[in-house]
């Protein structure tokens, strides 16, 4: 397993850094990043049970796609785009303060379709138009991408690592029985030390530079606990991976479940500091 989670990244990080400096916002990053927004979202219907209609399926495709279209309006309004930052980021916030509250196998307790497809919506959608919105800033937009996937990136190796050497005390047995507190720890010093660097990149002054590596911290929490939130609704349908499309690495949801929560934390938080 190790292997091909090696053998996956040594081919996906190149092509990832490639994609992220190599291509025009529009429409080359925004189409790629929209090919992986609705892989997503079959995978998040095959979690959901969503599938099994396939008529609602085909619907809810074109919805989302609806939706990361009218986003992109949105983006074009200043005001707008800071409420809908706010909108998903306290969505997401809410999801934190619920996870406390699984309830082993039944998830959250609610299985609705309509829930599940605003949530659908809620993971996907905002998550494209903070990649594009923070991809399309002049001169920085590119290390602004590469440098919120070095944070998760980093976090989730520090996690792992700290996890396995020092682990003893479990994050949140019921819904992850591998994470632990240690584990956590370890992810915050590894990010740490990338928001540190990333700052001095970024020629922020004091205090901006201090609001960063904050910002940076609670950027980790988000994406724990995004990773945290996928693993509920894979639990609830009893599946280890949301796909199979990465060798050793699940499916798309599984490698963007912490960048699903992360990045409109991020990009509010930039825009909030003043670096954007």
């Amino acid at each position: 397993m190790l292997k091909h989670r090696l053998m996956t990244a040594a081919v996906l990080i190149p092509l990832v850094i490639w994609g992220i400096f190599g291509l025009s916002t529009f429409p080359a990053f925004a189409i790629v990043i929209g090919l992986f927004v609705t892989l997503g979202v079959l995978e998040w219907t095959r979690l959901t049970g969503l599938d099994k209609n396939k008529q609602f399926q085909n619907s809810y495709l074109i919805i989302i796609v609806a939706l990361l279209f009218a986003s992109y309006a949105i983006m074009q309004s200043g005001f707008l785009f800071a409420l809908f930052l706010i909108s998903s980021v306290t969505w997401w916030t809410v999801q934190l303060f619920n996870l406390p509250s699984y309830e082993g196998e039944l998830g959250f307790g609610d299985n609705s379709t309509l829930k599940n497809s605003w949530t659908g919506a809620y993971l996907l959608v905002p998550t494209w138009i903070s990649l594009m919105f923070l991809h399309q800033q002049s001169e920085i937009g590119s290390g602004l991408v590469l440098l919120l996937l070095l944070l998760i990136w980093t976090a989730d190796s520090g996690a792992y690592f700290a996890g396995r050497k020092f682990g003893k005390n479990k994050l949140a047995p019921l819904i992850s029985p591998g994470k632990t507190k240690e584990g956590a720890y370890g992810a915050f010093a590894a990010s740490g030390l990338v928001a540190f660097f990333g700052g001095l990149w970024l020629d922020l002054g004091f205090f901006q530079f201090i609001f960063f590596i904050i910002l940076s911290m609670i950027v980790v929490i988000y994406s724990i606990g995004g990773d945290l939130l996928e693993s509920v609704y894979k639990r609830r349908a009893g599946v280890k991976d949301s796909g199979a499309l990465l060798p050793g690495h699940g499916g798309v949801l599984d490698r963007i479940d912490s960048l699903m929560s992360a990045s409109p934390v991020f990009t509010l938080g930039l825009l909030l500091i003043g670096v954007i």
